[in-house]
């Protein structure tokens, strides 16, 4: 194998991105990571424990954790925070009893110094239910203008139409590159 080729994998490796989906459980994770993929989402369950898929986008291979939220597995979440180059959070929209619950467990998340230089978008999902709040909503709520640490955006969408999931990818993907790897 000569020295060209050599170089040529190595950059190509140099693409691959590792991002940590997480949320409360029931926020619609895995249904966002299905769509985002193409794959079906009418049989969907809880998942206990984790799903992994890769995909490329925007010239990179995204390598999606996609992590239970339930109460119970919370605590394991730390056991996927190594290489982090992004982290989606994923918010029920429509679930405003919980929301606090999420503001505390998104702030206990940015605090974690394996996660230190992530970027971080946060999707307010399920805005095609009635009575889901709106993006600017969820954003005073989680208190995200005190975000310091990390580059984030919330994007509004809907897992079940898709609508905004590559709008909020495009964004994470542009957002890495430029933090990341060297624009060719």
């Amino acid at each position: 194998m000569g020295l060209l080729s050599i170089l040529k994998k190595m950059k190509q490796k140099e693409k691959d991105v590792r991002i940590l989906m997480l949320g409360l459980d029931n926020a619609g994770k895995t249904t966002i990571l299905k769509k985002f993929i193409g794959e079906d989402i009418n049989t969907i369950s809880p998942t206990f424990g984790f799903n992994i898929k890769t995909v490329e986008h925007s010239g990179l291979k995204l390598n999606i954790w996609d992590v239970g939220g339930q109460r119970s597995l919370r605590s394991y979440w730390r056991n996927y925070f190594e290489s982090t180059d992004a982290l989606v959070w994923v918010v029920d929209s429509a679930d405003r009893r919980r929301l606090d619950d999420c503001r505390q467990e998104l702030a206990a998340l940015l605090v974690e110094e394996r996660l230190v230089g992530a970027t971080l978008l946060i999707f307010a999902n399920k805005q095609d239910l009635p009575g889901a709040m709106s993006a600017k909503e969820i954003q005073e709520a989680l208190e995200l203008d005190s975000i310091l640490t990390h580059h984030w955006e919330i994007v509004a969408c809907s897992a079940v139409t898709g609508e905004a999931l590559l709008k909020g990818m495009d964004w994470m993907t542009s957002d890495i590159s430029a933090r990341v790897f060297t624009m060719d």
